[in-house]
């Protein structure tokens, strides 16, 4: 008997969830799905897709975080997510197109526009609250992020890298596959907002 998947769900917000599994999804690999054209091909998004009201799928190793628009509860949806992706995965097809790697700008590329995205529209916009952010690396197609100045230790740190900057990034760089943020935040000194209790 084959051993049992388990699967983790955490919702972030009313617009998303994160799965966390106990083995890799997408082995080393990111990807991030911003519609149901750009999931064909690739089975695991194809099905999430199928469910009403899906925004994007993000694959992240062993992550998949799904975003959706609408106001419903996520309790339904999280279930039938989750069984899609044990579903998908003892199934033992692969659940990512291969072409989609074959298809990916090389990380000089990516370095490339994302410096030119934070110069001319994140930094001077994270300025305005006294912090910047700033490129540490691009490893495949991540990227990893250090928020500074006043956005280093602010409670509302989060929110701006996922609702501001994330978006902008995958608008400007659909192939980006994980956004990570690598800011200690535990020694910002002057934060914007005061730091979120958890």
């Amino acid at each position: 008997m084959a051993e049992e998947i388990k699967i983790q769900a955490q919702v972030a917000s009313q617009e998303t969830c994160q799965f966390t599994v106990d083995r890799p999804v997408y082995e080393n690999g990111a990807v991030n799905f911003g519609s149901k054209k750009e999931a064909e091909g690739s089975p695991l998004a194809e099905k999430i897709f199928a469910l009403p009201n899906i925004a994007s799928v993000l694959v992240h190793d062993n992550i998949v975080k799904v975003t959706k628009a609408g106001h419903e509860d996520w309790m339904p949806l999280a279930k039938q997510i989750g069984a899609i992706i044990r579903e998908q995965l003892q199934s033992g097809i692969p659940l990512i197109s291969e072409d989609i790697e074959k298809n990916l700008p090389s990380e000089d590329e990516i370095r490339k526009k994302v410096k030119e995205l934070l110069e001319n529209q994140i930094n001077p916009a994270v300025a305005s609250h006294g912090g910047f952010v700033e490129l540490i690396d691009v490893k495949k197609n991540n990227v990893y992020l250090q928020l500074g100045g006043g956005c280093q230790g602010c409670g509302m740190a989060n929110v701006t890298l996922r609702q501001g900057i994330e978006r902008m990034i995958r608008q400007y760089i659909p192939q980006v596959g994980g956004i990570l943020d690598v800011t200690d935040h535990e020694s910002g000194t002057n934060p914007y907002y005061a730091p979120s209790k958890k």
